[in-house]
């Protein structure tokens, strides 16, 4: 269904004519029709799997058809590389990054844009220029490693917004974005679309395509299933045409008081020797056993420095190792090894080189952070017991892949997320912390997450939930907090709290923080 705004008879900007694309044992895309016009805001929509990705990947240049026919303003195209389909026009942000990490960002952004644009130094004032009118500041020389995952995003969306694009495809642009931050840049696109700009729009936030996308088109199992105007539909209808059941975007899971406590955070400070960096202080907190304690904040502003910091990524000193104790005992001068053996499971914020490596086996990534789990005997891998605890996460968690041999890297990121998520949980966790638990997933998975996290609560764990997305951290959490700068809010129960006051601690405003409204949740 075309947007009912662009003229009839206007030739379309992109055509795609059954599009077909499979992998061994798996059909991604089957025989696609689609259609955008100039100035035209498309959602994709579609269960995580559905074939989305690949289809854009199509578009963009990264991989090619099996059969079918590619159409840009009229022609008749062969997109052989993403540097042809930038040469005609074409961004894409992609939900993975695509950044050097030891390069600076000018030095990603001139890379992308070819030797015509200047060097990377003359592109630093641009690069400022250009990211704070979109409201996603930018520091040039900054390395990329040294970034938060939000951080990062925002180069990747500036990268594209520097050239000069008839189509950008966004894939998950907002996932760690604050509300703020991603009207921000919603207002950006409804400028882009009003100057001509076609915009494809991959998200599985169903309110944010109610409010932007003109049209929409869902995929389920590779095939089209459907076309929508979102503005016209609920939430729920959307849900229903993606998933066939809307039941999971409903549910509101009781609240829960937490037993003996499990995790004690007592007055860390931390001074990060990144000058672009975030440093941490005086944290206090309080985990128990049987809770989910949610941290908000916008990204760059201490999630990182702290997830290390309890991981065991970054060690304190002996001298200091009281300042985060489990059941009361110091641990944090342990190695990570050493905190799981005491209880600690863990889910990063990047899935893909973070959580699992992208050319190993789902076999081989279970063993990666369970091989405590009596997975290895004097030294030797027992590999039917690694087997079968990849395939029990398989059939436990719907992670939908051909066999526990597929590499992580052909999963799509639901599904990577569910495997590295029931990886944890299967291991019986006295202490989970887990980073954007839902970054990028669709509302099924979404759901299949929420329900193991309320799961391993009720079994007793102890859960801390770092998330920029209050809608998930109200839904799930029993108390909530928030980073801001590296200082942490005061803990209060859902029920106290309101997405207002929530929304002030991420600014900073700890003190004299307005009263629950309607907007309690």
């Amino acid at each position: 269904m075309p947007n009912p705004a662009v003229p009839i008879g206007q030739t379309p900007r992109l055509q795609l004519r059954q599009i077909s694309k499979s992998y061994p044992g798996c059909l991604a895309n089957d025989a696609i029709d689609l259609s955008i016009a100039p100035g035209e805001i498309q959602a994709l929509l579609g269960e995580n799997g559905a074939g989305k990705s690949t289809l854009m990947k199509i578009i963009y240049g990264v991989l090619q058809a099996d059969s079918g026919e590619l159409i840009w303003q009229g022609q008749r195209q062969i997109m052989s590389s993403p540097a042809q389909a930038r040469r005609l026009g074409i961004g894409m942000v992609f939900q993975h990054f695509s950044l050097f990490e030891t390069l600076s960002v000018a030095q990603n952004i001139a890379l992308a844009m070819g030797a015509a644009a200047g060097t990377p130094s003359q592109l630093e004032g641009k690069i400022r220029e250009v990211s704070q009118r979109y409201g996603m500041p930018l520091e040039p020389q900054r390395l990329v490693h040294s970034l938060s995952i939000g951080e990062r995003q925002r180069v990747e969306i500036v990268r594209c917004l520097m050239q000069d694009i008839r189509l950008l495809i966004l894939d998950e642009p907002t996932s760690v974005l604050t509300p703020q931050e991603a009207e921000e840049l919603f207002i950006t696109l409804r400028c882009l679309a009003s100057e001509g700009c076609s915009i494809l729009f991959i998200s599985h936030k169903l309110a944010e395509v109610r409010a932007l996308c003109h049209s929409a088109t869902v995929l389920r199992s590779g095939r089209v299933a459907g076309h929508c105007r979102p503005a016209q539909c609920s939430d729920h209808e959307l849900a229903r045409l993606m998933v066939g059941d809307a039941a999971a975007m409903i549910t509101n899971y009781p609240k829960a008081r937490g037993t003996d406590e499990f995790l004690r955070i007592s007055g860390l400070s931390w001074h990060n020797p990144d000058p672009f960096g975030c440093s941490l202080k005086d944290i206090d907190l309080s985990l128990c056993s049987g809770e989910i304690v949610g941290i908000a904040g916008v990204a760059g502003n201490g999630q990182d420095e702290l997830l290390a910091l309890l991981s065991g990524e970054q060690c304190l000193p002996r001298s200091a190792a009281e300042r985060i104790t489990f059941a009361d005992q110091p641990v944090g001068h342990l190695r990570p090894d050493a905190r799981r053996h005491r209880g600690l499971a863990f889910v990063p914020a990047e899935r893909l080189g973070h959580g699992a490596v992208p050319e190993l086996s789902l076999e081989d990534n279970a063993l990666l952070t369970a091989f405590q789990q009596g997975l290895v005997r004097n030294g030797l891998i027992q590999r039917h017991k690694v087997r079968t605890l990849a395939e029990q996460i398989i059939q436990r968690f719907g992670v939908k892949t051909g066999d526990a041999q597929s590499p992580a890297r052909s999963l799509s990121g639901g599904n990577l997320q569910k495997f590295i998520l029931g990886r944890e949980i299967l291991q019986q966790p006295r202490l989970l912390i887990a980073a954007h638990p839902t970054w990028g997933v669709d509302v099924g998975a979404a759901a299949t997450i929420h329900q193991a996290l309320i799961a391993l609560r009720d079994a007793g764990a102890a859960i801390l939930v770092i998330s920029e997305d209050l809608d998930e951290l109200f839904q799930v959490s029993d108390r909530l907090a928030a980073l801001c700068s590296g200082r942490l809010s005061a803990l209060k129960t859902c029920a106290d709290t309101s997405l207002i006051e929530v929304g002030g601690w991420m600014a900073g405003h700890f003190e004299a923080s307005p009263s629950p409204t309607a907007l309690a949740v």
